[in-house]
């Protein structure tokens, strides 16, 4: 990941800039898995959040996840966003399913 992108980006409010990672196809195992069976989540990882944004009622709420986190993204939304010819995501903080805990 080039780090020069992400200074000269940064989302707002409670947007996460994610990368989607691509989807496994071959178990530990070795069986090649079709794509039917490869599921709708989908795994990413965070490339850029903002550390706070404004609750309902105006209170500063900490967001989820940081910069460096594996999370689990929904098959649909987020917005996309193409940084240096690279593709990449917004996401609500809300929207991310969870987050890899190492």
């Amino acid at each position: 990941m080039s780090g020069q992108a992400f200074r000269k980006f940064l989302p707002l409010l409670d947007r996460v800039l994610v990368e989607r990672s691509a989807a496994e196809t071959i178990t530990k195992g070795g069986i090649m898995l079709p794509e039917k069976s490869q599921g709708k989540v989908l795994p990413a990882m965070v490339v850029a959040v903002q550390s706070a944004s404004k609750g309902k009622s105006g209170e500063i709420q900490p967001v989820s996840v940081k910069a460096g986190d594996k999370v689990l993204l929904p098959e649909y939304g987020g917005t996309k966003v193409v940084i240096e010819d690279k593709d990449y995501f917004l996401f609500r903080d809300s929207d991310i399913l969870g987050k890899s805990v190492d």
